[in-house]
């Protein structure tokens, strides 16, 4: 009696699951590459001129252990542009999450350790991506990139 009572839920389930199914990883890309692409904007005048806010940053506030501030900001602009754009396109999807995650990490460790709730939502996203790939909505999978 109790299997067929939850038969009707089961099999509503399953079929919402298979239309949203292609909507997680798109959402997941879409949503952290938003997030960090915005964050390299604010580093950049024009294009992808690194601005002295970007290198003050990271002299004065995030001082990263090891790096020189003006590399490191080069660093992180040109990322936070590169990646996010492959995340979109769905292209070197494992890669680009991989780099954003190393860099989630690095702000976790060494810029903002109590912002750890906002890193692990990022986090959950790229290590998504990380293990299930871009999805059927994007350019790895017609070319046969895993």
């Amino acid at each position: 009696m109790s299997t067929s009572r939850f038969a009707l839920y089961s099999s509503a389930a399953g079929r919402v699951a298979q239309l949203v199914r292609p909507l997680v990883p798109l959402a997941a890309r879409l949503g952290i590459a938003a997030t960090f692409f915005l964050s390299g904007r604010t580093k950049v005048d024009g294009l992808l001129a690194v601005n002295d806010g970007a290198v003050m940053l990271f002299r004065e506030e995030y001082r990263l252990p090891v790096l020189d501030p003006v590399l490191a900001a080069h660093l992180a602009a040109y990322a936070e542009h590169l990646f996010p754009l492959l995340l979109v396109l769905g292209l070197f999807t494992r890669l680009s999450a991989l780099a954003l995650l190393a860099m989630t990490a690095v702000i976790q460790l060494f810029v903002y350790p109590d912002a750890w709730p906002v890193h692990l939502v990022w986090a959950a996203s790229l290590l998504y991506l990380i293990a299930e790939g871009a999805g059927r909505l994007s350019l790895d999978r017609p070319l046969g990139i895993r």
